[in-house]
């Protein structure tokens, strides 16, 4: 039997896709390219962050059941668990999975399929252990999921249920099993990754320190982590001599102090800034920040965006800026909220903040012209070369050679 996977929306989707498809693949069934006819199930793990992504995921699902309408379709994700209904109800649908349920997705599947699972069925809460495959050079792991914080515009609480976690041991076995494959760098990646402990008692530095002594991974990343959880006591052991990389994603989202109030942000433009300074502080004016920022929030005044605008520009100086114009979403305390931007503000603000992205970005590759960096080699790309990462994040090419993937080489930037 044949299954065709597809992968919506965040880094975390995708690692849970990759933990289903080894599953599906230890139970004999071959995995299809999903635009091909002829899958006897395509599994499709949603993303419901924005309105847009709601419609690309119906807009797939309906796709897929046209490329193959005998074919059973399975759904997962955020956008199964805010949309149940409405997913049960198109067409070719057969089963759909929330939350909760993901560690049902590959034994009810295969029960669908009228195969048998060597997979105990589990309880409905267990939380999924997840890491990804499919690349020589990184992986991603889960290390938590769920999120306590309720923001006023965001909808993930709802869609991926609070702030959990499996203990550090089954991290460490994850971390191995990457390790074992040949991979020499994770990215640890959660919903709110910085809450790492919350179920178990346990710390996020703990798991660092435990993840750091696994033999066969040479370099880690953070990929996400909320500014008032960067403790100095974290800092401190990352710029003490560690394999985790001097890269940062942190989000901001607001740089407008009311407005970081009013949506329920546990920080200020203040506490915000003092993270970074000391970052750099501790490891040096070549970090990577990546800095997420959303345009138009309820209520955000010219003057307002303006204040995020300068913020950046002038206090924080990133590397680079995710931006992403505010998504009304159902439901949430935001969406009731007076001052509603108008989609060609935000349009027009979006712009600007991607303008100022460019030049910062290449104001900070430029910086760090002359440094020896270490770059780990992936796979080739356009013009006869190969490209890779430094340690703090910066592309690099080089002419290609397939000996060279999945090493670490020491270049002169």
């Amino acid at each position: 039997m044949k299954i065709a996977l597809l992968t919506l929306g965040c880094k975390l989707n995708y690692a849970e896709t990759s933990t289903y498809e080894r599953g599906f693949k230890e139970a004999g069934l071959e995995v299809t390219d999903w635009r091909d006819t002829g899958a006897d199930v395509y599994l499709i793990n949603t993303c419901s962050v924005t309105q847009h992504s709601d419609n690309k995921c119906r807009n797939i699902i309906r796709k897929c059941h046209r490329t193959s309408p005998g074919a059973a379709i399975v759904v997962t994700g955020c956008y199964a668990q805010l949309r149940r209904d409405e997913v049960q109800a198109i067409e070719g649908v057969k089963l759909v999975f929330g939350a909760n349920e993901k560690k049902q997705v590959v034994p009810a599947t295969l029960n669908l399929l009228g195969i048998s699972s060597m997979q105990e069925e589990p309880l409905k809460n267990e939380t999924l252990a997840a890491y990804s495959t499919g690349e020589r050079t990184r992986s991603f792991l889960k290390v938590q999921d769920g999120c306590d914080n309720f923001c006023a515009y965001c909808t993930v609480p709802y869609a991926r249920g609070r702030s959990r976690n499996l203990p550090i041991c089954e991290h460490i076995k994850q971390a191995q099993a990457i390790a074992a494959q040949g991979v020499k760098e994770i990215v640890i990646t959660g919903v709110n990754t910085g809450d790492f402990g919350r179920t178990t008692g346990e710390s996020f530095l703990d798991l660092l320190k435990a993840l750091n002594a696994v033999e066969g991974i040479d370099r880690y990343r953070i990929s996400s982590i909320e500014p008032n959880m960067i403790t100095e006591e974290i800092v401190d052991w990352i710029a003490s001599g560690t394999k985790f990389l001097p890269h940062f994603h942190i989000p901001l989202q607001v740089g407008c102090d009311r407005l970081l109030k009013s949506v329920g942000r546990k920080y200020d433009t203040a506490l915000f800034a003092s993270r970074i300074d000391y970052i750099r502080k501790k490891m040096g004016p070549y970090v990577f920040f990546g800095i997420d920022v959303i345009v138009g929030l309820p209520g955000e005044t010219e003057e307002d965006f303006q204040l995020t605008y300068d913020f950046l520009k002038d206090r924080i100086k990133p590397a680079f800026i995710h931006i992403f114009p505010y998504s009304k979403r159902p439901g949430t305390r935001a969406a009731a909220m007076p001052g509603q931007v108008q989609d060609s503000i935000k349009t027009e603000r979006v712009k600007r903040l991607e303008e100022l992205c460019d030049k910062l970005h290449a104001g900070f590759a430029a910086s760090c012209k002359g440094l020896q960096e270490q770059v780990l080699w992936e796979g080739a790309c356009k013009g006869g070369k190969m490209a890779g990462y430094t340690g703090n994040y910066l592309r690099v090419e080089r002419p290609f050679d397939a000996a060279k993937i999945g090493t670490i080489e020491t270049v002169t930037l």
